[in-house]
Formats: C-alpha cells, structure tokens, sequence
C-alpha cells in the first residue's frame, strides 16, 4: 500500500510535540476538516462520558479517543461504521489497497485509526505492518459501504 506522511493539519493549526492523536488526524484527513475544528469536536464529546472505577479518565483528542465516542463523533459527521470482523473470527481484512473499497474511510485497527483515500494510506508514519495490519472496519461518508 503507497503510504503518504499527513499530519491532518496538526502543525498547520499551531500544535507541537508529539500527541497519542490518531483519531483526530484520521478524521480531519478523510474528512477534509480542519484539525482543530475535529480537535474541539472530539473534546466535547470526551467531556459527556462518565468516569467510573474501570474507565478512570475521558476521551481526549490529544491523548486518545474509547469506541464509543469516534462512533458519536463520526455519526455526528454522517459517516457510516462498516465491521469487517467479528469475535472470534479472525482476520478478513487487512490495510491492503485490494482489500479496502475506494474513496476516503476513517479505517479502526488495533490501538489506532488512520487514514486511507482510494488505497493510499495517509498518516504519519506507514502502520500497515506490510499489509498484513488487521482492520476490524471502517467509516465511511454517507451510506457507502
């Protein structure tokens, strides 16, 4: 798969140093937002979630973002979660070109989201482990699957 280093506007929008901010650059990049406009909106819905004794802290967009909030925030958008595994059924689709379907999707891994824009993956660093990466699915805009 042809890797592209993106920031989705990380620097552009005055952030500096490093950040676990995978969600908010996979978003701002398929989705063509502005980074801190993706930064802010995911940040209003980590403030909604409840803290309890086995989740100790919120979602953040700098530090990390739980499922259930990148699906609020994507359905807030109109993007559409497409699942390409289920428990215990292992691996149907890998970060692969071929495996993937066209256009822009928010793609879900293990402990990170990136980008991918008609087979090019799009991210700061190339996490297609050589296109054998599992993807457990996809966003995509509208009803698109």
């Amino acid at each position: 798969m042809k890797f592209v280093f993106d920031d989705g506007g990380r620097h552009t929008a005055g952030f500096k140093g490093t950040a676990d901010d995978c969600v908010c650059r996979a978003i701002s990049i398929a989705a063509q937002l502005p980074y801190k406009e993706v930064y802010d909106l995911i940040n209003q819905y980590g403030k909604q979630e409840r803290v309890s004794k086995n989740k100790k802290d919120r979602s953040s967009a700098r530090t990390g973002v739980y499922k259930p909030t990148i699906r609020k925030v994507m359905e807030h958008l109109g993007w559409k979660w497409v699942p390409t595994m289920k428990i215990g059924q292992g691996c149907k689709v890998h970060l692969k070109a071929e495996e993937l379907p066209a256009g822009r999707i928010v793609v879900n891994l293990s402990k990170h989201c990136t980008a991918v824009i008609d087979g090019v993956l799009h991210d700061t660093y190339d996490c297609s482990r050589e296109e054998t990466r599992c993807v457990y699915g996809y966003f995509v805009k509208g009803d698109g699957a």
